[in-house]
Formats: C-alpha cells, sequence, structure tokens
C-alpha cells in the first residue's frame, strides 16, 4: 500500500467518524430545546400531513425519519431509556450527543479514539463508585420519603403542578400492591 493509499484510508476513517458524530449530534440538538422549564415545543408534520405540536422529547424522537445509522442508534437509544425507566428519554440523548461533541473536540487535537473510549470506561468506573457512595437503600415504611421521590420524578411532567395530590396517591397505590403480594 503506498502512502497515497494509506493517507487516504485514514482519512476516509477520520470521515467517517465526523459523520457519525454530526448525525448523532443532530437528534441530540433536536430534543436538547425541549428540555426544562422554557423548553420550546416543536410542530412536526407527519407524512400524511397530520401536525403534532409538543416538546415531549419521546414524541419527538418517535415522529422523526432517521436514516443514518448512528443517529438511528440515538433513537433506540431513548427507546431503551423509556423502556427500562420510564423516564429521561430526553436526557439520555442530549447526554450521549454532549459526549460525542466532547469526542469530536478530543479527537480534533489529534487524541486516539482508543484512548478516548479508555478514559470513557475510567470514568464510567468512578462514576459508578461515586454514585454507589451516595446511594442508599429505599424504606418502603418511609411513606413521606415515598412521596418526596414521586414529587421529584413528577417535577418534569405536564401533572407537576398536580403532583402534591397525584404524589400521596401513587405511593399508597404501590404500597397497597406491595402489600398483596407478599401476602
Amino acid at each position: 500500500m503506498s502512502g497515497g493509499d494509506t493517507h487516504r484510508g485514514l482519512q476516509k476513517e477520520k470521515d467517517v467518524r465526523m459523520s457519525n458524530i454530526i448525525a448523532a449530534k443532530g437528534v441530540a440538538d433536536a430534543v436538547r430545546t425541549s428540555l426544562g422549564p422554557r423548553g420550546m415545543d416543536k410542530m412536526i408534520q407527519k407524512g400524511d400531513g397530520e401536525v403534532i405540536i409538543t416538546n415531549d422529547g419521546a414524541t419527538i424522537l418517535s415522529q422523526m425519519s432517521v436514516y443514518h445509522p448512528t443517529a438511528k442508534m440515538l433513537v433506540e437509544l431513548s427507546q431503551s431509556q423509556d423502556i427500562e425507566a420510564g423516564d429521561g428519554t430526553t436526557s439520555v440523548c442530549v447526554i450521549a450527543g454532549s459526549l460525542l461533541n466532547t469526542c469530536q473536540g478530543l479527537l480534533d487535537k489529534g487524541i486516539h479514539p482508543t484512548a478516548i473510549s479508555e478514559a470513557f470506561m475510567a470514568a464510567l468506573q468512578q462514576a459508578d463508585i461515586i454514585l454507589q457512595g451516595v446511594s442508599r437503600p429505599v424504606d418502603l415504611s418511609n411513606r413521606e420519603d415515598l412521596i418526596a421521590a414521586v414529587t421529584t420524578c413528577l417535577s418534569s411532567k405536564v401533572v407537576s403542578q398536580n403532583s402534591d395530590t397525584i404524589s400521596p396517591i401513587s405511593v399508597d397505590a404501590v404500597l397497597r400492591s406491595e402489600e398483596h403480594t407478599s401476602e
């Protein structure tokens, strides 16, 4: 292989990496502006002409026609988050997009992709240690703490203004179902 062929091969690898990063960041940026108290609504026109107005990240992502394989992975990541946790679908995309943006900066500085990957793995291990250190067991007999936790979860939802009513109802329902399954 000649020097020119090697250079073209390395350039192609770099171009593919950048294409993947740009595609994923595009998906993340599309939903990022819907987050928070100042989150903006998106107007989405479906193929049949129906128009949807929403600021729900999961809805936005589910309605997007995404063809790029890496961008599709970000949409699938959001769907997996929804299945596993039922929440955080927008946040997981925004975090992934931010991490990829950081990768782009590191790659531009000439840092090898393997070094970046190894650094992310070390950061994952450290984050796990930190989270284990600050976690505490859930005490199902402490109703007030459970209500506070549910209220926090509802704070980002449309029903947040009714969380004082919904949270105790939710906690009591779960505690009652727990009592019936343990009998």
